[in-house]
């Protein structure tokens, strides 16, 4: 995660906040109380549809007369206060110190969000990003070619293509040559056949997949 983290105050104003975003680089900042207890989020979604600048939303007549008048209120609250904890997303999704990376990348993709903030005991400790998750891939990018027999890698990649549910037989094989991974036979997808190579690339060892796997015919009953 990254830390310290940028953060904005709750006090702030929208144009403080803006000002904070342009000057630090970033899109998003977490807004924090006196205490240092995160109370939201602030992004430049969230300061894109303003007054000031002539770009919050309108609504035809038609629209405002079957509009709730809630909504009227709160989307005219956002668009013209000039305080930060007015337009900052109240409901952000968090995680603790110890919260595994699998787990924040799922919290990513599920909320369709580009950062979630670390909290302990209700305060701000870090922040973990997409550039964070990226840097971590890189972590475990191989050094070097591992060395392994051609008998071990046939074992391993079989047992990886095991993996995605396929099995090796009886329409498919796979034959290693000098390190060159051989796969030939059938499958029922061309996903299936996507997977299969990219199994075998991943094995320690492989220098090189080739295949000639086709696609089995919809009509073709292997059980018959």
């Amino acid at each position: 995660m990254s830390k310290p983290v940028i953060t904005i105050e709750a006090g702030a104003s929208v144009f403080e906040a803006a000002e904070k975003l342009l000057t630090s680089g970033i899109s998003a900042a977490p807004v924090v109380d006196t205490d240092g207890r995160m109370i939201g989020i602030v992004s430049e979604a969230d300061l894109m549809f303003r007054a000031e600048t002539d770009t919050s939303p309108s609504r035809s007549w038609f629209q405002r007369l079957l509009a709730d008048d809630a909504v009227i209120a709160r989307d005219y609250v956002r668009t013209h206060s000039r305080r930060v904890t007015d337009v900052m997303t109240k409901d952000v999704v968090t995680v603790g110190e110890h919260t595994e990376v699998k787990e924040v990348a799922a919290l990513m993709k599920r909320h369709n969000i580009k950062r979630v903030p670390v909290v302990r005991d209700g305060k701000l400790v870090g922040l973990v990003s997409r550039s964070n998750l990226l840097l971590g891939l890189l972590s475990r990018q191989p050094l070097g070619e591992a060395t392994a027999s051609d008998e071990e890698i046939k074992e391993k990649v079989e047992k990886e293509i095991g993996r995605i549910g396929a099995i090796v037989g009886p329409t498919t094989n796979v034959v290693v040559d000098k390190g060159v991974v051989h796969l030939w036979g059938y499958v029922r997808s061309a996903e299936t056949r996507d997977a299969m190579r990219v199994a075998a690339e991943n094995v320690p060892g492989v220098k090189r997949v080739e295949h000639t796997l086709g696609l089995i015919p919809n009509e073709i009953n292997f059980a018959a």
